[in-house]
Formats: structure tokens, C-alpha cells, sequence
């Protein structure tokens, strides 16, 4: 099996245990025989590697991008780019604009559009005819590049493990510091929130080796999940803008820009 390492943190010290990785992978692609062959395939694949995973499945580009925190939800995506009215490429674009770091591979029977790909930054490009061997080939070299960890804290209704990636950002609010979490699993934004009794500045510490950048005394924020800095507002990939003061602006924007460099 695959593990990933899942980091205990208190206000006193850090501990470290191994724990199973959950996937998030999308097909997106008109034709519904090559949509299950990819989803036949990722399963072998999944099961050979004994991993958690859930697998949605779309008809189309717009039927994607429905639903806004798709562009943020998923670990990786299989993209068809030849599809009526919005292809894959131009779907995808709208996806970058939200977030960077989901892993596109383009599938399609057309070898033309090879160099289309790359202008989303496409992590593989990959012909419907190699599907058999393919889509092995990509899924060994994707969760090689994936950093995949957890981390866990005393939340006031309980210990509770969360995946740092889907962390979006920690408020503090008099005595208590409020988690907001992507959870894939709920129906509606699929952002719920954790509180806990315990100082910003313990957080900050627990979070700072994972992409965590303090913005303002009251907001940490993963910059996994920061779209742009502008006019002192942080403008959060799911639509939400938190402000940043005057003083802080400037430091806080070239760490961000340091952070996308080194992407």
C-alpha cells in the first residue's frame, strides 16, 4: 500500500505516523466508452496499489465546470480534448485560472493536439489507443510528484486528521482559531469549518513547512489555494477574499511569488 505521513501537533511537540492515501480523480470525456475504460483501468490500478479512491465522471467540459469547486477538488483529472462546443483545452484553461496544482492529463485519438497541452501546463498527454498501458505509466509517475500528508489536531469536538492540501485557511476569533476545510464529501460548497482552542501562532508553527503564509494577525492561509494578491485582498481560489494590511502587504506578496517560483 501507499502511505503518506500524517503529522500529530499540539502546542507541545510533533509526532509522526503512516496513514492511507484517499485520491480524488475526474474523467472528463464525451464518450462514454473511452470514460469507462479509463475508469475500468484507474480501478485495476488503484486496487494493484491497494489506495483509497473515488472516481466522478462528466460528459462534458461545461458539465465539469457546473459546479465551481470542481476546479479545486480534484487530485487529478482526465481530460478529453476533443469535445463538442467547450473542448478540453479551453476547459482547462478555466481550471488554471483557479488552481494550479490539480494534475491535467489529456486524452485524446487526435495526435495534433499534443502542443495544446502543454499551455496548461499537462502533466501527461496520452493516446486513446495506449489507454492499457498509459494510464498506469501516468498514475506511477503522478503519485510520485504528489506530496500527500495529513495533519491532526485536538479540535473541540474531537481529534480530527486533515489533509493539508484541503486546508484553505485558519481564522482566529478571540480565544478560538476556526479551520475551514475542503471536504470533498459534502453536496454543497463542500467547506466546513473545525474549531479549536488554541493561538494563530501555535497553528502557524504546526503549518509552516506545508505552504501556510500568514496574511494578517487573524488569517493563515495555504497558498496552495491563494489566486492573486491585489489591492491589500487576498483572493482565495474558491471566490473568498481576505483582507491584507498595508504593512504585511509587500512581505506577503514576495513569499507568494517565491512559493509559485518554486512550484
Amino acid at each position: 500500500m501507499l502511505y503518506y505521513k500524517t503529522i500529530i501537533a499540539n502546542d507541545k511537540n510533533q509526532s509522526y505516523r503512516e496513514e492511507p492515501v484517499m485520491l480524488q480523480i475526474a474523467i472528463c470525456d464525451d464518450e462514454p466508452f473511452y470514460q469507462e475504460k479509463i475508469k475500468v483501468l484507474l480501478k485495476q490500478y488503484f486496487a494493484k496499489h491497494d489506495l483509497h479512491y473515488s472516481i466522478h465522471c462528466f460528459l462534458s467540459g461545461e458539465a465539469f465546470l457546473a459546479q465551481s469547486q470542481n476546479s479545486v477538488k480534484y487530485d487529478v483529472i482526465f481530460m478529453d480534448i476533443n469535445m463538442e462546443n467547450l473542448d478540453g483545452i479551453q476547459t482547462a484553461i478555466q481550471i488554471r485560472s483557479f488552481h494550479s496544482d490539480t494534475y491535467l492529463v489529456f486524452v485524446t485519438a487526435f495526435i495534433d493536439y499534443a502542443l495544446e497541452g502543454y499551455k496548461v501546463n499537462a502533466t501527461r498527454y496520452i493516446m486513446k489507443d495506449t489507454l492499457d498501458i498509459a494510464v498506469f505509466e501516468c498514475m506511477d509517475a503522478i503519485l510520485q510528484k504528489m506530496r500527500l500528508e495529513q495533519v491532526s489536531f485536538a479540535f473541540i469536538d474531537g481529534e480530527r486528521k486533515l489533509y493539508t492540501d484541503n486546508i484553505l485557511y485558519v481564522e482566529s476569533r478571540k480565544h478560538k482559531s476556526i479551520f475551514f476545510y475542503m471536504s470533498a464529501g459534502k453536496s454543497d460548497a463542500g467547506i466546513v469549518q473545525y474549531q479549536i482552542y488554541d493561538k494563530l501562532d501555535t497553528i502557524e508553527q504546526a503549518l509552516l513547512l506545508y505552504g501556510f503564509l500568514r496574511i494578517h494577525k487573524s488569517y493563515l492561509i495555504n497558498m496552495k489555494h491563494l489566486h492573486r494578491l491585489s489591492n491589500y485582498t487576498a483572493f482565495l481560489d474558491t471566490g473568498e477574499q481576505l483582507p491584507v494590511p498595508r504593512l504585511r502587504y509587500q512581505a506577503v506578496k514576495e513569499t507568494f511569488i517565491s512559493y509559485k517560483g518554486a512550484l
